[in-house]
């Protein structure tokens, strides 16, 4: 009885242990083999964990339209040498995504440009190249 007792506890730390992995995902909902850029004022910038987010308004056709874009977590995102402060609601910006593979409009930070001129990264690809995808 003390086998089991010891597999079926052995078996809980496990999950507990992998639980954490399986919460994250990878990037294959991105269609990282197209780039988009889009030209958009920020709505609102999160800097949160596990990944941060730029809501922008991207204006087409006279109609409004709201993407959500994902990027890197704010500690990796400081070692690029952004700060919590890095964009604010109002400003003009230029980035490049990869694109929702669903159509909807969001997509992965690649990179963008602010109204002065000042690029912020995000260190991944910008040729197309998927990162965090898993080879089938």
């Amino acid at each position: 009885m003390i086998g089991l007792r010891t597999a079926i506890a052995a078996g809980g730390l496990t999950l507990a242990i992998a639980a954490p992995a399986l919460a994250h995902h990878s990037f294959a909902m991105f269609d990282q083999r197209k780039v988009m850029t889009l030209e958009g004022t920020v709505r609102e910038f999160q800097w949160t964990n596990p990944h941060s987010f730029i809501e922008l308004d991207v204006t087409t056709g006279g109609k409004v339209q709201r993407w959500a874009i994902e990027l890197n977590s704010p500690n990796n995102l400081t070692r690029q040498g952004w700060k919590r402060t890095s964009l604010k609601a109002g400003d003009k910006i230029s980035v490049r995504i990869a694109p929702l593979r669903d159509g909807h409009p969001g997509g992965l930070f690649l990179d963008l440009r602010k109204a002065d001129g000042k690029v912020l990264d995000s260190g991944l690809p910008k040729d197309g190249t998927p990162v965090n995808v898993p080879q089938v």
